[in-house]
């Protein structure tokens, strides 16, 4: 039960909260197969299941996006992550999930004024030429304001919210001892991996509330886009008067100054990426964006293993010259030279219709899950081989991965955790372009990066490189191998080598008769109490209440108590394994 995991009643409030709101969303079943009912109620605290129909109406996905929306930051963040697990969550579930929008009421000036002052080790007043105090900007987690350095600069202010990390690590809690109830007590959700992804989130929310680690990913962002030029050259009637011919086709915005609770970066002017009629009253190139924005992600993805995980339009702006600015890096992901070359060999098979390619990438990112990987493998090549001899301009790469993807999902298999920021990225960035530009060709614009990319992977210096980077990895294999071979004789020859082998179902008949055995020792001991407090009841003298041996009422009231418990714990056992494999 959930209320035996919780350690300290700190979080109870939060913990009533989160129970009203899913009863008033109409999961009061989930919240009393989850035991917090009987433990709301044995706080002195009453639910009104009454309200629990009221929003019957709505799909699941939409009771459950409205649930997290009215839970606050940290649920959220937690939507939009979920979001992009395509290989768990049906398409719907994706699509209420993609719609939680991270805003919030503003907090008055008054309580984020100390904070600020204590970071910038000033008044704002002080540090900065100018201060605008209303934010511009208001969510979940930060607010923004605008200001101008002393030497003239227009910047943005990035605050956190005053107290929101205590709420935060609160819910974190909850969300973690949830997970652990759901994988050891629902079968069906198990296969979800509740705890990896709550692990998973937890680590990215922490990254994504320390504004240095933000400021950093900036910087890093700016760096692999220094020097860079597009195949498109800028029309000079498109370019500001003075100097436009050096000015970067790509714009990450400049950070001034950052610590964990606070940044000052450069301020963008530019069109919203939402705003599409104010790119036409602008007379920007919409064609000439759309084509420019995707070539820019998949240089971050395939060439510098390092990309913007968020790039929906509040997040980009378009700048006179047809160049596109990218702000807010505090979700980012990373691919490792091994994914990025299977990302290439992945995306370049679906867009030349070669089957066996897709196929051979889609089995490996499947892992070693329990699944007849013949039948996933020969799924998975009739799915490639339906789009053998479709037009280039016909492809629709985001589809085609999605759906991809879905066959995975269909086995029970999961995406590695980078890889589901990566699709979840591709498949908005190629939202994005059509919305640009209706007549918008992701694989057009992939196909020269991708035979680019692969022509540089397999060019004399890289596969050097690789060779070399292999054979020192033997190299140090075989020069260590003697000593790793020493260690294990010595260990032998001491009587303390250990093998270890896991067995998952005898580990699970292990846990039912230790549960068993739980069970069998309450029980001894309610007989014992009873047999015990009847004879006590028999023996004249001692302290007495009601005119009877207060020992032998004392053993009475032990019996009753741990005869509940037993009942209890036998009927809730029973009831939860039907209603979970059902």
């Amino acid at each position: 039960m959930l209320w035996q995991a919780l350690a300290s009643v700190r979080d109870f409030a939060r913990l009533y909260e989160i129970a009203s709101v899913l009863v008033r969303y109409g999961f009061g079943d989930m919240v009393r197969r989850l035991g917090l009912a009987d433990l709301l109620e044995r706080a002195g605290r009453a639910l009104h299941w009454d309200d629990a129909d009221e929003y019957a109406h709505l799909s699941p996905p939409a009771r459950v996006r409205r649930a997290l929306e009215e839970l606050g930051p940290t649920f959220v963040k937690l939507g939009q992550v979920l979001a992009t697990r395509v290989d768990l969550f049906e398409p719907e579930w994706i699509a209420e999930f993609s719609r939680l929008q991270d805003e919030a009421r503003p907090v008055p000036w008054d309580a984020m004024r100390a904070q600020l002052e204590e970071d910038l080790g000033g008044a704002p007043e002080e540090v900065f030429a100018e201060f605008d105090h209303e934010p511009v900007a208001a969510a979940s987690l930060a607010q923004v304001y605008r200001a101008r350095l002393p030497d003239g600069r227009a910047v943005v202010v990035k605050v956190r919210r005053p107290g929101i990390r205590p709420v935060i690590e609160a819910d974190l809690r909850l969300l973690l001892r949830l997970a652990d109830l759901l994988e050891n007590e629902s079968p069906a959700l198990r296969a979800l991996q509740p705890r990896q992804i709550v692990r998973e989130f937890t680590q990215s929310l922490q990254r994504e509330l320390d504004f240095a680690t933000e400021a950093r990913n900036a910087k890093r962002m700016a760096r692999n886009f220094a020097g860079y030029t597009d195949d498109d050259a800028p029309r000079p009637a498109d370019l500001p008067p003075a100097g436009a011919a050096s000015l970067p086709v790509i714009v990450i915005p400049e950070m001034v100054w950052e610590c964990e609770r606070a940044c000052v970066q450069e301020q963008i002017e530019g069109i919203p990426g939402s705003k599409l009629a104010q790119v036409d009253a602008a007379g920007l190139d919409r064609a000439l964006l759309a084509r420019r924005g995707a070539r820019a992600v998949l240089k971050m993805i395939l060439h510098d293993g390092f990309f913007h995980a968020d790039p929906h339009p509040g997040n980009v702006f378009y700048l006179p010259g047809n160049r596109i600015a990218f702000i807010d890096f505090g979700m980012v992901g990373r691919l490792t030279e091994q994914r990025r070359e299977q990302l290439l060999s992945l995306l370049l098979g679906l867009v030349k219709q070669q089957p066996t390619a897709v196929a051979d990438v889609l089995t490996e990112w499947a892992g070693d899950g329990v699944v007849d990987m013949d039948h996933l493998l020969g799924e998975v090549e009739v799915f490639a081989d339906q789009y053998r001899g479709i037009p280039l301009g016909q492809l629709r790469l985001g589809a085609m991965l999605d759906e991809g993807i879905g066959i995975l999902r269909q086995h029970h298999l999961r995406l590695p955790a980078d890889l589901s920021l990566l699709v979840k990225a591709f498949i908005t960035l190629e939202g994005m372009g059509r919305e640009l530009d209706p007549a918008f060709e992701m694989a057009a614009q992939a196909l020269p990066i991708l035979e680019r990319a692969m022509r540089e992977r397999y060019a004399p210096r890289r596969v050097l490189e690789r060779s070399w980077r292999s054979l020192a990895a033997m190299t140090s294999l075989l020069s260590g191998l003697p000593q790793d071979l020493s260690r294990l004789l010595r260990a032998a020859r001491r009587g303390r080598l250990e093998v270890h082998i896991e067995v998952l179902h005898l580990k699970e008949f292990g846990n039912q008769l230790d549960r068993a055995a739980s069970r069998l020792v309450i029980g001894i001991v309610v007989a014992a109490l009873i047999v015990g407090s009847s004879i006590v009841m028999t023996v004249p003298g001692g302290p007495s209440l009601l005119g009877l041996p207060v020992f032998g009422l004392l053993g009475f009231v032990g019996a009753v108590a741990g005869s509940v418990w037993l009942m209890f714990s036998m009927g809730s056992r029973k009831r939860s394994g039907r209603d979970f494999e059902d």
